[in-house]
């Protein structure tokens, strides 16, 4: 009696098995599985530093522009209009200086008490559309003064735009907001105008 011969497999059977013996290329495919985790995370990281940057940037050109309203020297000078204190912020933030006179909105109110000053709302990003509700009053002698910088920045990586963004979804922007306040110092004998704004 004859022993049947073994079935052989057909050509797709053979080929899988084949494709799973071989070592050929595994590199370049177990790189093609992490690049591109690897790359969102890297680009995320960058566009992170990134934004503290620009924050820490922000908020030292907003203080070193305030002092000039701290001490009246703002107030007293020609130049006293909110453009004017724009210009002082934006030559104060070096490397962003050419996008600094169209992503940049100055706030700046006057309060009687501090107690006025800590009940004052934040502003909501989300519904953030400059300049409609924007004030400029660098106060008196004596005054207490609120003073936030608002900067656009646009976001570059894609698929982290949704957790850095804070300005609507979609928009691929975040607003970035430094903020300072202080009384001013009595550089002259003009009383206080109090709440203005």
């Amino acid at each position: 009696m004859r022993t049947p011969s073994p079935i052989r497999p057909g050509p797709l059977t053979r080929f899988f098995r084949r494709f799973g013996r071989a070592e050929q290329g595994v590199t370049a495919l177990e790189f093609g599985l992490i690049s591109m985790p690897l790359l969102l995370m890297t680009f995320g990281l960058l566009e992170l530093a990134l934004v503290f940057l620009v924050s820490a940037t922000l908020d030292t050109a907003t203080e070193m522009a305030s002092r000039q309203i701290r001490t009246g020297e703002f107030q007293t000078s020609a130049a006293n209009a909110q453009a004017d204190f724009k210009n002082l912020v934006c030559g104060q933030m070096s490397w962003l200086s050419s996008q600094c006179a169209a992503n940049l909105w100055i706030d700046v109110q006057t309060f009687a008490t501090f107690n006025g000053l800590a009940n004052a709302p934040p502003l909501n990003p989300a519904t953030f559309h400059p300049p409609a509700g924007l004030c400029f009053s660098p106060g008196l002698p004596t005054d207490i003064v609120l003073v936030r910088a608002n900067f656009e920045w646009s976001l570059f990586t894609p698929l982290l735009n949704n957790a850095l963004e804070n300005m609507g979804g979609g928009s691929g922007k975040r607003l970035i907001t430094s903020t300072t306040a202080f009384r001013n110092e009595p550089y002259n004998v003009t009383p206080p105008e109090g709440t203005k704004c």
